[in-house]
């Protein structure tokens, strides 16, 4: 067998499923959308949540991703163990309603076997206690005699996570040897030793639980496998674990050679290193997708791996900052992957080095306070710190519990453990009833939850404000409704609307919804899963029922207003990152008809003078379009556009520049002649015009047809 690298066995997948007819996705962010469950990805499937439960149609039936995922629950164990790690990549094939069990196992056998070329008889699969099905699939058409085939209960082979689709699972474990194993009679597959290692898990989502034990049978049934890259590695390079793979061996290497130490021979030290080379993997990928280091949500676990890795790296003895250095490492073995992160690269050292500098001042800091401290233990003649006082300065000063009772036990001190863990208790339960209830979605449930997955709406906005179509779905705030009556707030689903709904921070169009018996007034619009628009407000008078043609008016004004915004945030983002750096990037914004709001991410306070640069840079392009909005009036008048209208004077060569264009131009004169034009149209945004009379005709229309 060809130990294949990481950045080669992620391609053979995602190519063998792409060969299969699967719809190849590139990752997506760390930062789940519209799923308030979760702080980061965790799992391939994470993100298809919408195509799994139905409220969005999937691109295709058959999808398949190399999806990148951040765990975090048993944190304190990474570096402890070489199996734990906070970072990794889960291969993933997805049927929503199309293929099933026979097309899944046979495919996970055919790549496991064929492709990447592992020893059939060294390969185990294990199904559901009561999985006939897919026990007779293996044993029958791939061929593995029954008593190689495991049966394992709910706790291992089923999935689910509370309410919503659930359903049994097929794993497939690859037997790597006496070498890896514990050596116990009877260790097989099962055993929670290092010689059997899962590689592939089909999970056969076919059932729908009510969250109280109770099962239905899907109409749609799902495929979702999840296949650890890093995992796949181990097995295929025949290594001890994920830090002896090829790349992140790599950057556990690099971490070595920066420190001075020697991978195996000190078990602290080998803590340190893993823990590192685990850590800045997740740190470099957080950064990349736009997450800041602050002090709650999924930025306050990025602040702090990287504070633990430049922790460890204090125990380690390097001086000084050294995580972009190693952010460098993992960017060159996984830009192959992900090319963004080479895109990115100059802002992720940025924010590490940043973080860094500011934790080592953090550390010293903490160190003055516990310094204080002690003494107050010693002038009252006490031995152990309270676990407020632990809990202070963790969470006050975030100065880490192990190393402050690493600290104290060199000076004789114990610390109350049971009073700092009671203190954390406390946080968590601060932090639980602070959670937003959801649904399994993720999502706060709503009455746009039973609305058909089939109904869409067609935006026809940017051509017009005003438009005529048919209403599918009306709803009150509770329940859809047949009809609005006069005084009931609801929501307006039509087939085609010119309403702009919110969506990038730009507020949702305002206006009227109007038949022959009723007025709706249109206070905001909302874009919802599955591509429906609705129309939020209240009826004004009179009644709107399902099926009625009505006319929606988008308020112009307000609608206009907004649009400069829109524009002002965009030459807004350009400013900045021509002042700060390419780094800028846009984190948030508000656009409303009145005002804008940009989110912008820096390392750092903008300066008076960075302020006063930017400010000139947009009223600089504001300033030569409204010059150039003078010109435009001429064009609407024309009445015979190939009539040449100017005189035998010369003609005057002006351009229409736009922030998007390429570059503006100088003007020039050119001899017009005997009503003859002698220079051609190039590009869309150039206007030509006599200093007398103004010729057009049109041939040069088009070029300025979307700016008028």
């Amino acid at each position: 067998m060809k130990k294949y690298g990481v950045n080669e066995l992620r391609q053979m997948f995602l190519d063998f499923m792409e060969s299969k007819g699967h719809l190849v996705m590139k990752s997506f962010s760390l930062v789940p959308q519209g799923d308030k469950s979760l702080l980061l990805i965790n799992a391939g499937m994470a993100p298809l949540k919408p195509y799994f439960t139905g409220a969005e149609i999937p691109p295709r039936t058959r999808v398949s991703t190399c999806q990148k995922c951040i765990r975090t629950g048993d944190i304190e164990n990474v570096g402890k163990t070489a199996r734990h790690g906070t970072f990794f990549e889960m291969l993933g094939n997805f049927s929503f309603g199309d293929y099933f069990k026979k097309e899944a196992i046979h495919w996970s056998w055919e790549f496991l076997t064929e492709v990447v070329g592992l020893d059939a008889n060294r390969l185990y699969p294990s199904v559901y206690l009561e999985d006939d099905e897919a026990f007779d699939i293996w044993n029958k058409e791939i061929g593995i005699p029954a008593e190689r085939i495991f049966r394992f209960g709910k706790e291992d082979n089923f999935w689910e996570h509370g309410a919503g689709p659930c359903g049994p699972c097929s794993e497939i474990y690859y037997d790597r040897g006496e070498k890896y194993g514990c050596g116990k009679p009877g260790c097989t597959v099962g055993c929670d030793c290092d010689r059997y290692m899962e590689v592939w898990n089909n999970v056969f989502t076919q059932f729908e639980n009510d969250g109280n034990g109770n099962y239905t049978t899907l109409k749609q049934k799902n495929i979702d496998t999840g296949m650890g890259l890093e995992r796949l590695a181990v097995v295929v390079q025949d290594v001890d674990s994920i830090f002896d793979v090829d790349t992140i061996c790599a950057l556990r290497n690099l971490v070595c050679k920066i420190s001075g130490k020697e991978y195996e021979k000190n078990y602290n030290d080998d803590v340190s290193i893993r823990l590192i080379t685990d850590h800045i993997r997740s740190a470099t990928f957080m950064i990349s997708d736009g997450i800041m280091p602050t002090n709650e949500g999924r930025g306050y676990v990025l602040r702090r791996l990287i504070r633990r890795a430049a922790r460890h790296g204090r125990l380690l003895g390097i001086e000084g900052t050294f995580l972009a250095k190693l952010s460098e490492e993992v960017i060159n073995g996984s830009k192959a992957g992900y090319p963004e992160l080479e895109e990115k690269k100059e802002f992720i050292f940025k924010v590490l080095t940043n973080e860094e500098n500011q934790f080592n001042k953090t550390i010293d800091q903490g160190l003055r306070i516990l310094g204080e401290m002690e003494d107050e233990m010693k002038a009252a003649g006490e031995k152990t710190l309270s676990g407020e006082n632990a809990f202070k300065l963790y969470d006050t000063y975030g100065f880490p519990m192990d190393l402050t009772k690493e600290i104290l036990e060199e000076k004789g001190y114990d610390i109350d453990e049971a009073g700092f863990q009671k203190c954390m208790e406390e946080q968590r339960n601060k932090a639980r009833s602070a959670r937003e209830v959801t649904n399994y979605m993720g999502a706060d449930a709503t009455v746009y939850d039973d609305i058909d997955v089939n109904v869409t709406t067609e935006f026809v906005g940017y051509d017009h404000l005003t438009f005529d179509s048919k209403v599918t779905v009306l709803t009150t705030e509770t329940e859809i409704v047949n009809s609005l009556m006069e005084g009931q707030k609801g929501t307006v689903f039509t087939e085609q609307t010119p309403f702009y709904a919110t969506m990038g921070g730009q507020v949702g169009d305002t206006g009227v919804i109007e038949t022959a018996n009723g007025k709706f007034v249109v206070e905001d619009t909302i874009k919802l899963r599955g591509g429906k628009f609705g129309h939020v407000g209240h009826m004004e008078s009179g009644m709107i029922s399902t099926g009625e043609t009505v006319s929606l008016k988008v308020d112009e004004a307000a609608r206009r207003d907004t649009e400069k915004n829109h524009s002002a945030t965009h030459l807004l983002q350009k400013a900045l990152k021509t002042v700060l750096g390419s780094h800028v990037e846009q984190k948030g914004s508000l656009v409303t008809p009145d005002r804008l709001r940009f989110d912008f991410a820096h390392f750092q306070a903008m300066t008076a003078d960075e302020i006063a640069q930017v400010e000139a840079l947009v009223n600089k392009e504001i300033q030569a379009v409204l010059k150039s909005v003078q010109m435009l009036w001429m064009w609407k008048r024309l009445r015979n556009p190939e009539q040449w209208l100017c005189s035998e004077r010369n003609m005057i060569r002006r351009y229409v520049w736009y922030p998007w264009a390429t570059s503006p131009r100088n003007s020039a004169v050119y001899s017009c002649g005997k009503h003859r034009q002698h220079h051609a149209v190039q590009d869309r945004f150039r206007i030509r015009y006599c200093s007398r009379c103004a010729p057009y005709r049109s041939s040069d229309r088009k070029w300025c047809s979307g700016i008028l």
